[in-house]
């Protein structure tokens, strides 16, 4: 009988079942890298807890607070805030001087431009298709065919927050579209 040695340039079972693990890892954890994401991309983003609102940013970036922003903006002004969903957002200041309790997402229902508050005529006008809305964001004259979605102000820590618009449109005692 012939007996065979064991020969040292052969792996033992255990190390070639190691080099198989590895690149079994190695390979999946590329895949699995490359295709996260893919996959975030299709997940919507979360809007936070239930109830809760989004505190409104500036222009710059910054925390809008309500002392600083109506002592500097005057009756009837409308001013573009970011939003819910990072939207432009108009804050109303009202007759009394106080903030608005509603915004108006100042994205056009027609075609999705940022539309801007002209002061001398009163109204909010498109500038891609001419589309007309009241001082309450009411669609007067088309082609938009809806008024501007509304979103709720509320104070927070003396800082601007925008809430959902759940409930009836105060403008055409309808149900909110963008609900």
């Amino acid at each position: 009988m012939t007996q065979i040695s064991a020969n040292s340039d052969v792996p033992s079972m255990g190390r070639r079942q190691f080099m198989n693990l590895l690149t079994f890892g190695s390979a999946t954890g590329v895949a699995l890298g490359a295709l996260y994401p893919f996959v975030k991309y299709f997940i919507p983003p979360s809007t936070g807890g239930a109830g809760g609102g989004v505190i409104a940013k500036d222009a710059l970036g910054n925390d809008v607070v309500v002392s600083q922003f109506v002592a500097t903006h005057n009756v009837g002004d409308r001013v573009l805030a970011q939003g819910l969903k990072g939207d432009p957002t108009y804050l109303v200041i009202e007759n009394d001087g106080n903030l608005a309790e509603y915004g108006l997402n100042a994205v056009c229902t027609h075609l999705g431009c940022v539309v801007p508050w002209n002061s001398s005529e009163n109204k909010f006008i498109c500038p891609c298709h001419g589309s007309q809305y009241d001082a309450t964001g009411k669609v007067v004259r088309g082609p938009a065919p809806l008024s501007l979605a509304l979103v709720h102000t509320e104070v927070v820590d003396d800082k601007v927050s925008f809430i959902p618009w759940t409930e009836t449109d105060f403008r055409t005692n309808e149900a909110p579209w963008w609900a």
